[in-house]
């Protein structure tokens, strides 16, 4: 079975973003299977908040507003202002997203808000940094989901420690179920089932 998502599915303005990513040298896009994903989840939650965390150009941001309905929200954050700027300029209309520009790390200590329906940390805050700061913003019965946990050539020195940390302080949570995916470039979704924090 051919698993790449159908082309009707494909957002539109998904060529636009990835050659804008090509042409800024940034590789860290969100996979189309990812993607594919992180939008089905999101149309599982009708009037949701959402959270992205590394916005990157946008790509992962518009499968996220492709499956959103027109009263769900979506806060995106990024460190990086030039790389931002292509998903802020695309999606300017979409009253639906909020850009966040600056370390997710610090925005992840200081957020004080309503919990997130969907957690998408695809950069190193509320991933390998700031893990329990992400969690904690989890709703009861809300997903939280991670990529790029399959081993590829170039991942620098630690990169693998750093995964196998990951993997194993997620499903040491006992107010967390998850899930592996050994498809796309490995994922893993934890479902909140309990609001109570685990020690």
């Amino acid at each position: 079975m051919d698993d790449f998502p159908r082309l009707s599915q494909l957002p539109s303005t998904l060529p636009e973003l990835q050659d804008s990513a090509r042409a800024a040298g940034f590789t860290m896009s969100c996979e189309p299977r990812t993607g594919s994903l992180l939008a089905t989840l999101a149309a599982t939650r009708p009037g949701g908040r959402i959270l992205e965390l590394g916005t990157g150009v946008g790509e992962g941001t518009a499968w996220l507003l492709g499956g959103m309905n027109e009263t769900a929200t979506l806060v995106t954050v990024e460190l990086d202002d030039a790389v931002q700027a292509v998903a802020r300029d695309r999606f300017a209309e979409d009253g639906r997203v909020t850009f966040v520009t600056g370390d997710g790390g610090r925005w992840l200590e200081r957020y004080d808000g309503a919990p997130f329906d969907l957690v998408f940390a695809d950069t190193w805050p509320g991933k390998f940094t700031h893990l329990d700061a992400a969690l904690g913003l989890v709703a009861p019965g809300g997903a939280y989901v991670v990529d790029d946990l399959t081993p590829v050539p170039g991942w620098p020195e630690g990169h693998g420690a750093a995964v196998t940390e990951l993997l194993a302080a997620l499903e040491g949570r006992a107010d967390f179920r998850t899930t592996r995916l050994t498809w796309s470039t490995g994922l893993l979704i934890a479902v909140r089932t309990d609001a109570a924090t685990s020690p």
